[in-house]
């Protein structure tokens, strides 16, 4: 039971108008997403729901049942039609005839699409027999934190009965699969009045025979099992109560933003990692308290937890009151190395002989007293969901002990979920990941025209990207495009200006906490001003040095600052101009400061070599298409001293150029894409020109 449990009720979103004309098929989705959309209820991608439902089969004609089910790796909140299985209920039912007892019960996954009615492609997962056998028409199986709190606890039998008496029954733990669904009928034939059954270390089931019904009896459930909860627990000090202090917010994201790069270069040897903080008020009550430790190392309980999160966690050996970062710092690599032997070691005590290869023996979770919750994965959705679920595991613990002993999954029944032959399989038809995948890039600039290019461009390739730019309102209005094309997990932005050096440092910063390091830097922040040079001021002459040249230069230091602490390598990819290497007639100014970026560019280069950190540089030109520098003055400079108007422009620049074309903003972003990704992981020191020829501006 979470702390927000107490005194909250479950909303019971049934729409009597809106369901009236829905198919049965129809009402299944209905329920599922309203099951879903509370993770009081399930958490993301944990349990199933079904229907059976009178369809006509294709060939015959005929009325026959199907069975409608979650498909394999869906996720009930947010599935639509598509995502459920759909199985002949007689072929289902046939099944029996050809087990071979439990020995042999993983068999039985390769006979479901034998049973698929009307070639429906999507997978059925490995609850399917605990639903077909279940003798109603509408079931319900969800994860509740109240329901596994009593589950996990060493007495669940004689909690369930206490709770719920008849109503609902009670099994013992049985690893999810074909015995498991038989075993659920047998149930349900010898209880015939049951409304649903307890399942030990693992969740709920609830039935009946109308789908509102079954979604009412299923919140009825559950808001009884929280109740119990809250008076029984009410006035208690969870955990055993706190023996740490929280650090105020600023504090405690101060200190993820040390710790965090640190880790993912520790746990990135594989492939690259992003990481995800939480320091919500449910895990600071449980990381500050006196009997975290102990019942971190017991594991989690639900298969879906430690599927997600490893049987258990690391916990980082910070003091709060100490604020004692350094030694911490300097401390991890032992604790991720004794992490990694005791993973080895659990893998090899339990280990089959057909059992798959030991995997990524590296924490996913890290808990830090009197900070917060640090999760890593190869992506910031995977990231963010795990942290999710061993907070589901922290509410699990939290109500166990408080009325019982928390017990969690035994060993050998949790590793042979975790190496399970069927999850291997799974696994292994993953798509292959986008070649940016587990990157994360920071693009100044990212509200303009190039850099919101080259964000497109990374995110499409699977990166995490902080945009950051001086100008708040493009730059939200960019990020919520980016929010709502790719997802709100892999765009972040912050306002900065390149010119401010403790904004630059608390956006890396921000950056870190956000996902967890940062991989590739694209400076890409600019202005253009054009003046005959003895009408060119100090000021403005300046100006153009701060942004252009020293600008550069903060965020790259910075940028290898973190990349040194990760110790996985990077990629600086300076955006500079063709005027860079080929002077311009009444810019002085810009031409200076844009060829102080590229002569920087090979300074860093040969710094940042021996740490594999590449330096190149894209130099555009005449970039005119969504481009903020081309707005208000340098558009009339520039058109003024060529002799021609702003529409005529863009035209004069294609004519110029050898190849009499015009430079696009995805045209740099490809370059810039090219400079970041492993296709150019041989190159530094680099000038890639993306100006359509221009024969002055030939690096050789």
């Amino acid at each position: 039971m979470s702390k927000t449990d107490k005194g909250q009720s479950l909303i019971n979103g049934w729409d009597d108008a809106k369901a009236a004309s829905m198919s049965e098929s129809e009402k299944l989705l209905y329920r599922s997403n309203l099951l879903g959309s509370d993770k009081r209820i399930t958490n993301y991608g944990g349990g199933n729901t079904s229907a059976k439902v009178f369809e006509k089969d294709p060939l015959s004609g005929e009325e026959v049942e199907v069975l409608w089910v979650k498909g394999s790796g869906g996720d009930v909140g947010s599935i639509k039609m598509d995502g459920f299985a759909t199985l002949y209920m007689d072929k289902l039912r046939a099944l029996k005839g050809v087990y071979r007892g439990v020995a042999f019960e993983d068999e039985m996954v390769g006979y479901l699409p034998h049973c698929t009615w009307n070639l429906n492609p999507r997978a059925a997962s490995i609850d399917t027999p605990l639903h077909a056998y279940v003798p109603r028409k509408h079931v319900d199986h969800m994860h509740p934190d109240a329901i596994i709190a009593i589950a996990a606890s060493k007495n669940s039998h004689e909690l369930t009965a206490e709770i719920f008496g008849d109503e609902i029954g009670w099994l013992p733990w049985k690893k999810p699969g074909y015995e498991l669904g038989l075993w659920l009928e047998k149930f349900c034939l010898e209880n015939p009045n049951a409304k649903g059954v307890v399942l030990e270390s693992h969740g709920l089931f609830t039935w009946d025979d109308d789908a509102k019904a079954c979604y009412e009896l299923t919140l009825e459930i559950i808001q009884k099992a929280m109740d119990w909860f809250a008076d029984k627990t009410a006035g208690q000090a969870a955990f055993g109560g706190a023996i740490h202090t929280s650090l105020d917010a600023d504090a405690r994201r101060a200190v993820a933003a040390k710790l965090m790069p640190a880790i993912r270069g520790m746990v990135s040897g594989q492939q690259h990692m992003v990481g995800h903080f939480d320091d919500q008020d449910a895990v600071l009550e449980f990381v500050n308290s006196k009997n975290m430790e102990p019942l971190a190392a017991l594991g989690t309980s639900c298969p879906d937890h430690f599927l997600r999160t490893k049987i258990r966690p690391l916990v980082v050996n910070f003091d709060p009151a100490q604020n004692n970062i350094d030694e911490v710092l300097n401390g991890l690599p032992d604790q991720v190395a004794a992490y990694r032997a005791d993973y080895a070691a659990y893998y090899d005590r339990c280990k089959h002989s057909d059992s798959p290869a030991l995997r990524d023996p590296n924490a996913v979770v890290y808990l830090v007293p009197g900070v917060g919750m640090i999760t890593f994965a190869k992506d910031k959705a995977t990231a963010r969901i795990s942290g999710e679920f061993y907070v589901n595991a922290i509410n699990v613990m939290r109500g166990s002990s408080a009325v019982s002993e928390y017990c969690g999954l035994p060993e050998q029944e949790a590793f042979d979920i975790e190496y399970w032959l069927l999850e291997e399989a799974k696994l292994q038809r993953m798509p292959k990941p986008k070649s940016m995948a587990g990157r994360v890039a920071l693009i100044t600039g990212g509200a303009g025209g190039i850099g919101a290019a080259t964000a497109h461009r990374y995110l499409s390739e699977g990166a995490c990207v902080m945009l950051a730019d001086i100008n708040a309102d493009a730059l939200e209005e960019v990020r919520a495009g980016f929010a709502n094309t790719f997802g709100p997990d892999v765009v972040r932005s912050v306002q900065m200006n390149v010119t401010d050096e403790q904004a630059i440092i608390d956006a890396y910063a921000h950056t870190a906490v956000e996902f967890g390091g940062v991989d590739v830097l694209v400076s890409n922040a600019g202005i253009a001003s054009s003046a005959p040079v003895e009408e060119t001021s100090l000021a403005l002459w300046n100006q153009n040095m701060d942004i252009l040249s020293t600008g550069y230069f903060l965020v790259s230091r910075e940028a290898f600052k973190l990349m040194r602490q990760q110790n996985i390598g990077g990629a600086v990819v300076f955006v500079a101009s063709k005027n860079g290497l080929a002077a311009s007639p009444n810019a002085s100014a810009y031409c200076t400061a844009k060829a102080s970026e590229i002569h920087l560019a090979r300074c860093l280069a040969l710094e940042g070599a021996e740490a594999g950190i590449r330096v190149n540089v894209v130099n555009p030109d005449a970039v005119l298409k969504g481009s903020k520098i081309w707005e208000g003055e340098w558009l009339e400079q520039r058109a003024g001293t060529y002799g021609t108007d702003k529409e005529g422009l863009e035209e004069m620049y294609r004519n110029r150029s050898m190849l009499k074309r015009s430079v696009l903003p995805e045209d740099i972003a490809e370059a810039a894409y090219f400079l970041a990704s492993d296709a150019s992981a041989k190159s530094t020191g680099n000038i890639i020109n993306v100006d359509a020829g221009n024969v002055q501006a030939f690096t050789r």
